[in-house]
Formats: structure tokens, sequence, C-alpha cells
């Protein structure tokens, strides 16, 4: 469905996609992941022709996107981060006009706007202006608006941004069952969506590809790290210093709590260092009011491959 092909995009001063290629089948649900600044909204943009490529094939349904812009429309429905309504239209108003702008025949339209209207949870609100909708309610709106013509690939970019965690929920199930019909490329920082929607992972970080797989792949490799957590007494740079010398530990942060220091870190799971890090901590007199591990997940995944701060000095959040 969607073929990228060594694209990149530049803005003044900036390289935003660099030589970026990758694929998604019929029917797969992929998570397209990456930090702020990575590329993502400006892949999405070229994907749905509302940007120039500055070099490289995008390929949506086999059209070329920059050669056959309106065949690529036809087929795809984009939901941009902060999706654009016209707030003083009622929302049955401005599905008949965007089902206009997409092709969708006049006989057709009544039915297409009603099931989009079931779909998205909006089948009360027609005769409601959208400017007086929830944030929620406005996203909803947003996701029948892409739907309405019924688009073999769906783009999201951060369809949940927002919501609360009801809302999210229910976006997440939406999400779900459009994967039954439809090829779907989400872009979302809430990685349990992820995991709980789509097949396939791409994760980005300045413009590249750093990974690349079934997200149940993924996960099973994260199985085999694990995270240690503890939150120590202890002079900050002696306990960075020696924590940077101890082998197949990665992605040390420390956060100051007052007098406490919150510590974490990643490991092989099989080489468990618990007991050595307490022994450690008891011979120089610390005290250790938290010491525990957990099984990796994807967050720990994406963390591991796009955060660029030095080791022992970054802050988590930061």
């Amino acid at each position: 469905m969607i073929t990228v092909s060594h694209l990149t995009k530049t803005f003044p001063g900036r390289v935003a996609v660099n030589d970026l290629s990758f694929e998604v089948g019929h029917s797969e649900v992929v998570g397209f992941l990456g930090p702020n600044g990575s590329g993502k909204t400006t892949t999405m943009r070229i994907l749905a022709g509302y940007l120039p490529a500055s070099a490289g094939v995008v390929k949506v349904a086999g059209f070329d996107v920059a050669r056959h812009p309106l065949e690529v429309r036809k087929r795809i429905g984009y939901l941009p981060e902060n999706c654009p309504l016209y707030p003083d239209m009622r929302v049955d108003e401005y599905l008949r006009f965007r089902a206009a702008l997409k092709g969708v025949p006049r006989p057709r339209r009544r039915e297409r706007i009603a099931e989009v209207k079931e779909l998205c949870g909006l089948t009360d609100s027609g005769g409601r202006i959208i400017g007086q909708l929830s944030k929620g309610y406005r996203q909803r709106v947003g996701l029948a608006e892409t739907l309405v013509h019924d688009p073999e690939l769906l783009i999201l970019d951060e369809p949940t941004i927002g919501l609360d965690p009801n809302q999210i929920r229910q976006v997440r199930q939406l999400i779900h069952e459009l994967g039954r019909r439809h090829t779907i490329l989400l872009s979302t920082h809430i990685l349990s969506e992820v995991e709980a929607t789509c097949r396939r992972v791409l994760i980005i970080k300045q413009g590249r590809i750093v990974a690349a797989d079934a997200t149940d792949r993924l996960l099973r490799h994260m199985k085999g790290m694990a995270r240690i957590t503890a939150e120590i007494k202890a002079p900050r740079d002696l306990l960075a210093a020696e924590l940077g010398t101890w082998p197949d530990l990665t992605d040390l942060a420390i956060e100051t709590d007052g007098e406490w220091l919150r510590l974490s870190f990643h490991c092989p799971r099989a080489q468990d260092p618990r007991s050595r890090l307490f022994t450690w901590i008891a011979s120089r007199g610390w005290l250790l009011r938290d010491l525990h591990l957990e099984a990796g997940t994807l967050e720990d995944l994406f963390v591991s491959l796009t955060n660029d701060a030095p080791a022992a000095l970054r802050e988590p959040g930061s």
C-alpha cells in the first residue's frame, strides 16, 4: 500500500527526513514512532500530498504521490495532529461539505455520513455546532471526516492527543476495528496504544529508521532486557561514575528528589545485578529505600533508541 524509497526532505538549515525507505502492506496497522522533531509529521504530510519531497519516491497503492496526487488523495484519509475543523458549522453540515469535496456520489452521501457518525459515536451530534463540542468530540468529527470517502489508507497523526483516558480507550478501540478494513499508519506518543493496536512498528530518529519489526518480536526482544530502578541517598557524582563502569548497563538516568537520588538503567535480565548493587551500596554506608526490576517494554526500547542525552547525566523526562 505504501512504498517509500530514499525519501529526503530539507528545509533551510536542516534535514527533516534523511534518505528514508520503508514499506507498509495492505491491511497492515503500523505504528510510526519517534521523538519530537524526528521527521514523523513531515513524512506523513508528504505521504498525504501536503508537502513535496526534496528527493526520493513515495507511492500509495502504486500511484506516485508527486505525479498522481489526485489519485493518491482518493485513497487516503489523513488526520493531522491538530485537525482543522470549521467551528461555526454543524457536524452534519461539515461532513456533507467534506464528502462533496472528496467526491462521494450525491446518492451515497447521506448513507455514508450516517455510517461514519455511528462508527465514531456521533449519531446524536449531527445538529451540534462543532465549536461547542468538547475536545474529544471534535476529534471524533475529525476521524469521521477522515473516513467519509471510505479510503484504503488511513494516516493518523496523534489521534488521541488531548483526550481523557476514557476517550483514548474509545479511539483505540475504533482504530482496532478500522484496522480490519483499512491500512493504517499511526503516529502516537502513547506507546501502550501501539502495543494494543499495531502489528508492526517503525521507529524514526533524525529522519532515519532506527528500528522496524513486528510489534510482538520487538516485545519478545525487550522481555530479555530488564529495567532496574532504585532510590538511594548517595553522592550523585560518585554513584554515576561507579555505575558508568559496570558492563552491560545502558540508559543510566539519575534524577534528584531532595536528598535522594532516583536511578534507573537497563541490563540483560539474565544478569540481574540487584544483589551486587545492594552489596555495593551497603559497603559504602549509603541508604537504600527502593530497589526493583521490571521487564523491558516498548517504551524502554523507544527511549534507548531515540534519547541522545549522555549516560549518567540524563534526567528522566528531559
